[in-house]
């Protein structure tokens, strides 16, 4: 195909700039912290849709389609829903990981001065609406949903305060973001304490070894991504196997990835200015640069170079955040929040004990939980108020914290996904009370805060 070079000396494919201009209004969208929120908000109203209508017995059967991954004698079969469930969300958790380490190392977290507040509100966060849930439910099946209440939807609740980004300081999304991040690490530890029901020793010592495996690739210096994947992979199957979740594989798996370049910016600068000297050398002005072996090789070396001097760690959250937002969270949206809603039943639904539980959990728990906790904090001299905010305004992030939806209805599915009925109050629970929470934050802050240039 022909191409045509331009006068700045940029080629284009016959269609490449009509596409361009079709591509980048379309990428712009979907980077705005509000598009994953909304998305996951659409998916979510489509699945109670497809639960509630004629296509509900399809919608289901889909779900509950076995899907067999085999290789010679070794075979995998699991239904769709888990494979959403155990397989798909592991890419999520991996993500979630890569978010944790960052914010560790160079993030909020990493400063215990920064720090120190985001972590005891989210311990709160997560401790209070417990308490409330276990209260409700102090015996019997109900009891083990008690971890539901505990998440909080970083997609939702970072979206629903994106919208008011013009009247809140930057730091209070920061204090989000980072109160978040706690709380998912602290929904992956009970995950992994409180909600495996056996554990296979000889998979999970093997799960073990692939670890430490995975951690040597970083001591010995391997920054390309492949190999982590592939061992990545086998550390899921091992989890699998051994009765422990195995999307916690995510989360181990991006404890590993290297966050430090090969190249410093200053032996990086020196080594491509090098490289563009034997690059002006080696051009010859009017000839096919495919014939052209020795500017191809310096080409290489500078891609090389490019790759050194970036951090696997922050390539890797790049590459994976859009298609986690806006793919893998989704799907399982539409795979988990399909419920079956009998309007006549409404009343039973809502008093019921686990759906009490949640509500309450999420709603007055995380309100409790947050505001309290900072509020003492705070009181006590511990901690200070992230830059420019107030407390009315972390008063008002901890009712946006109470949108639970993702890892709320993982942690249900793991607490009841054998009981149809418990596990169809909790998400019922987990709907209102995130739906409660999110307009409840959101016009919260729209009253206490105002625009930079009104105050």
């Amino acid at each position: 195909m022909l191409t045509k070079k331009s006068k700045s000396g940029i080629y284009h494919a016959p269609w490449e700039k009509s596409f361009d201009k079709l591509a980048s209004p379309f990428e712009e969208f979907i980077h705005r912290q509000t598009t994953s929120g909304l998305l996951l908000m659409a998916t979510a109203i489509l699945a109670l849709i497809l639960a509630n209508s004629s296509l509900a017995y399809s919608y289901s059967h889909v779900m509950h389609t076995l899907i067999n991954v085999s290789i010679g004698n070794w075979a995998i079969e699991m239904t769709l829903h888990h494979w959403i469930n155990d397989g798909l969300m592991a890419l999520f958790f991996f993500v979630v990981g890569l978010e944790l380490k960052r914010e560790i190392l160079v993030g909020e977290l990493a400063s215990i001065k920064n720090a120190i507040l985001p972590i005891a509100a989210a311990i709160g966060g997560m401790v209070v609406p417990a308490l409330i849930y276990f209260s409700i439910n102090p015996e019997g099946d109900t009891a083990s949903g008690w971890g539901i209440p505990m998440a909080t939807d970083i997609a939702f609740a970072i979206g629903a305060l994106a919208l008011l980004a013009s009247r809140v300081p930057k730091a209070l999304i920061t204090f989000l973001v980072a109160l978040a991040i706690v709380d998912d690490l602290g929904a992956v530890l009970v995950i992994a304490a409180f909600y495996t029901e056996s554990i296979n020793f000889i998979p999970l010592i093997a799960a073990g070894v692939i670890f430490l495996i995975l951690l040597s690739f970083n001591m010995l210096g391997i920054r390309k991504t492949l190999p982590y994947f592939v061992v990545a992979v086998a550390l899921w199957y091992a989890l699998l196997l051994s009765g422990v979740h195995p999307t916690l594989a995510g989360i181990l798996g991006a404890m590993s990835v290297p966050a430090i370049p090969k190249f410093d910016p200053t032996r990086f600068s020196k080594h491509v200015n090098k490289l563009m000297r034997d690059f002006d050398a080696s051009y010859e002005p009017g000839s096919n640069t495919m014939t052209n072996d020795k500017l191809h090789s310096v080409v290489q070396k500078l891609e090389h170079g490019v790759e050194s001097v970036g951090v696997p760690l922050k390539r890797l959250e790049h590459t994976w955040h859009i298609p986690v937002a806006y793919l893998v969270i989704p799907i399982f949206a539409l795979a988990n929040a399909g419920i079956a809603m009998d309007i006549s039943s409404a009343t039973a639904t809502l008093g019921h004990p686990v759906t009490l539980g949640v509500m309450l959990g999420l709603i007055l728990g995380k309100f409790i939980g947050i505001a309290g906790v900072s509020w003492v904090m705070l009181k006590l001299g511990l901690a200070q108020l992230p830059k420019d905010t107030r407390f009315t305004q972390i008063a008002g992030v901890s009712l946006l914290a109470g949108i639970g939806f993702t890892m709320s209805i993982f942690v249900a599915q793991l607490g009841f996904g054998e009981n149809e009925t418990l596990l169809l109050m909790a998400k019922t629970g987990i709907l209102a009370a995130s739906l409660i929470s999110g307009i409840a934050g959101y016009i919260w802050l729209y009253v206490v805060s105002q625009p930079p240039s009104e105050s």
